[in-house]
């Protein structure tokens, strides 16, 4: 069973996404901050990181470059879920090493499974 961990603030889009992951047969974890979000990264070693931009105290860019700059963690997917689409914050996601870089608001909950999904084939 694949375990993904959410790092996301928002309560009732962590509901909805654990709910869609978990009937997809995916162990979730969730943290509600970036520096929750690096401890359970260090701590657990998910098979993938859903990862959110926009969070306090430290943001997605952040824990993605952290992440990149570990070898331990560096090889974990990392997919950038985020309502932020301008061209540069895309570009600066995936220059920074994310696999994949969704905007919620063009991907239905079910979309997203599908996705990790398919980046997990490839693993």
């Amino acid at each position: 069973m694949s375990k993904i961990l959410i790092i996301e603030d928002d309560p009732f889009l962590n509901e909805m996404y654990v709910t869609k992951f978990t009937q997809a047969n995916f162990e979730v974890e969730v943290a509600i901050d970036g520096q929750e979000g690096l401890q359970k990264i260090e701590k657990n070693k998910p098979d993938l990181i859903l990862l959110d931009i926009v969070l306090p105290k430290m943001d997605g860019f952040e824990i993605l470059e952290k992440i990149k700059n570990n070898p331990q963690l560096k090889k974990i997917p990392v997919v950038l879920l985020t309502n932020l689409g301008q061209r540069n914050e895309v570009e600066k996601g995936l220059s920074l090493g994310a696999d994949e870089y969704i905007i919620k608001a063009h991907f239905t909950p079910t979309a997203v499974v599908a996705k990790v999904k398919e980046i997990l084939a490839k693993k």
